[in-house]
């Protein structure tokens, strides 16, 4: 339980500069940053004074990023400067239940991730649709170091599943794991369950990301009868930086998808997804450059350069359009951004009268 005591008035707890200018500062910027993420689940009491106290903390060593407060704990993604390291490190150890937490280092990192900090409150630090008073969500599975999930996964009674999204899963994801369909956690759990509904004997072999949406998971398929449930310690991220440290086979395949601008990180030199407008191989994802749309796609190179950044011609031309006639506009018009889910976009670029 976290309890605390704080004067925020007069204290600025939000940036509100505009986006642009924020971006362009930081490119101008030549200090190196580190870009890492971190979780706890805890109790807190007072979720709003945490989330102005945190801010605080952060702001002062210039730490860019997102954090998702609530009273179930804390979810973050940050860079933070080199130089600042240790002190961040340090502040965090002053929250009782932040002391110690693992710190999740990038593995491709420019430290251009995060261009401002951002502390949002949150009714869970991940949506997973649960009812937490419907299941011990403390009866979590075993963790497995890298060695472990490397031994335990080729086993012939284990299964392994990715418990991410399709748009993450599709660039990047573990030899042989199970990838569902669809666009968010929530949906996935579900889904899971009916994909193993008669494999509750197996060793069920989860991943994701940084470890979080495991540790509710696993407990969730525990509490759903499944007998050997397990959850790689610290996900994709830890599990890669402790490969390479032990010198153990690497059993993922293409790139890890992470939420920042970065939208990706090479693990190995596979392209294992294509374009979604013409099919070529590739595994940059990018979101729509009209901001009305926005959708998250793949595009390659080529389609990059003809569309200018945008997902259809539609998109592009309206780019093109002045200001006050865009606005106008939005009011009224359905892009591809409002009309596909995310990640599940297939404009099936044929030829040059692309339009929706």
């Amino acid at each position: 339980m976290f309890f605390l005591t704080f004067n925020a008035k007069a204290m600025r707890l939000y940036n509100k500069v505009d986006r642009k200018i924020l971006k362009e500062k930081l490119e101008q910027d030549h200090r190196p940053r580190t870009t890492l993420s971190f979780y706890q689940y805890a109790y807190i009491l007072n979720p709003q004074l945490f989330r102005d106290h945190l801010y605080v903390l952060l702001d002062t060593l210039e730490v860019f990023g997102r954090i998702y407060v609530s009273g179930e704990g804390v979810n973050g993604q940050i860079s933070v400067l080199e130089e600042n390291y240790d002190a961040l490190r340090a502040s965090l150890d002053t929250i009782d239940f932040l002391k110690g937490v693992r710190l999740n280092l990038a593995i491709e990192d420019d430290g251009k991730s995060f261009y401002k900090l951002k502390i949002k409150l949150r009714e869970k630090i991940v949506a997973d649709g649960l009812d937490d008073g419907s299941f011990d969500v403390t009866d979590k599975g075993q963790h497995l170091t890298a060695s472990e999930f490397n031994e335990l996964s080729v086993a012939d009674d284990s299964i392994v599943v990715d418990m991410r999204n399709h748009y993450e899963s599709e660039v990047g994801h573990f030899e042989d794991a199970l990838t569902p369909d669809v666009e968010t956690f929530k949906e996935a759990l579900p889904v899971v369950e009916e994909m193993l509904k008669d494999k509750k004997d197996k060793n069920i072999i989860m991943y994701c990301t940084g470890g979080i949406r495991c540790e509710k998971a696993s407990a969730y398929f525990k509490h759903k009868g499944f007998k050997n449930v397990f959850q790689l310690e610290g996900g994709i991220i830890e599990y890669t930086r402790k490969a390479k440290e032990e010198n153990l086979p690497n059993k993922f395949i293409g790139k890890n998808f992470v939420f920042d601008d970065r939208l990706g990180e090479k693990i190995s030199d596979d392209v294992i997804s294509k374009c979604h407008q013409c099919g070529a191989p590739s595994d940059d994802h990018t979101n729509c450059a009209n901001d009305a749309c926005h959708i998250l796609f793949i595009q390659c190179d080529k389609c990059q350069s003809e569309l200018s950044g945008c997902c259809s011609k539609k998109c592009q031309s309206f780019n093109e359009l002045p200001e006050e006639q865009k606005l106008e506009l939005r009011k009224t018009t359905e892009f591809n951004g409002t009309k596909f889910g995310k990640g599940r976009y297939k404009a099936h670029r044929k030829d040059e009268k692309l339009e929706s």
